[in-house]
């Protein structure tokens, strides 16, 4: 509802205005066609004086331009724009019903910082549950390449089934379990958000899973070889070397 000109000198005090960033008005808004505010809608900072429909017309575009859109809103009018938005945040103490409907998200308090702590519990649990899959997947990797290069290469079985059961009941599970309770690191909110095609195991993730299981498997075997004398001491020195190992990939993990 601002004055262009008072807007500007508020987004600049909050810091949401920078040099070579643009304003525009409603009625500016409503005097370009579609491809030339398609063609400025990413260098614009403050939009003043907007119309729900504006609003509406905001969020598509920068949605075609590939972003993920919040919309913040309370009124009826919001309604539209809260919907169209990846992620609609609605006002829970001046807010409508309409517009609580229509989104994604209920701000209780009526507190923008509240989305910022949503935003850093987000990444947090996200963080956590790529290192749940990587540790996981890279112990039993551990285990199977450590079973299968010892049948291959003619060896006796290192690993006893009871043991396998007890490594996947107590190594594999709780530390599993306490890395996805990991609280979020430092610096969590200063790095650039992921994009939105990222996998949880992409290229990098897919090799570290690979070389930690065979580095895993040849340690343990270089153990059990060293031993292979007396089988009984063998096996109980391959099972403690693959237990710390694996000891050792969740504290890495962290």
């Amino acid at each position: 509802g601002d004055n262009k000109n008072t807007a500007v000198a508020i987004a600049r005090e909050l810091g949401l205005f920078r040099k070579g960033d643009e304003a525009l008005s409603g009625d500016e808004l409503d005097s370009m066609d579609e491809e030339k505010l398609y063609g400025i809608v990413e260098r614009v900072s403050v939009f003043a004086r907007v119309s729900p429909e504006h609003k509406l017309k905001i969020v598509t575009l920068l949605q075609k331009h590939g972003h993920v859109v919040a919309m913040t809103g309370d009124g009826v009018n919001d309604a539209p724009a809260l919907k169209k938005a990846d992620i609609g945040v609605a006002m829970g103490i001046k807010g409508t019903d309409v517009s609580k409907e229509a989104s994604d998200m209920i701000l209780v308090d009526d507190n923008f910082t509240s989305i910022v702590s949503a935003i850093k519990e987000g990444r947090a649990i996200y963080d956590n549950i790529k290192k749940f899959v990587y540790y996981l997947l890279a112990c039993n990797m551990g285990e199977v390449m450590t079973i299968f290069t010892a049948i291959l290469i003619g060896f006796p079985l290192p690993l006893l089934p009871l043991q396998i059961l007890w490594m996947n009941l107590i190594t594999d599970g709780l530390p599993a379990l306490a890395l996805g309770v990991e609280p979020s690191k430092p610096g969590t909110m200063e790095r650039k958000p992921r994009r939105r095609d990222e996998k949880i195991i992409g290229g990098r993730g897919l090799l570290y899973i690979l070389s930690t299981g065979v580095l895993m498997a040849v340690i343990t075997l270089g153990v059990f070889y060293y031993y292979m004398s007396d089988y009984s001491l063998a096996v109980t020195m391959a099972f403690t070397t693959l237990v710390f190992l694996q000891i050792s990939v969740a504290m890495s993990m962290r």
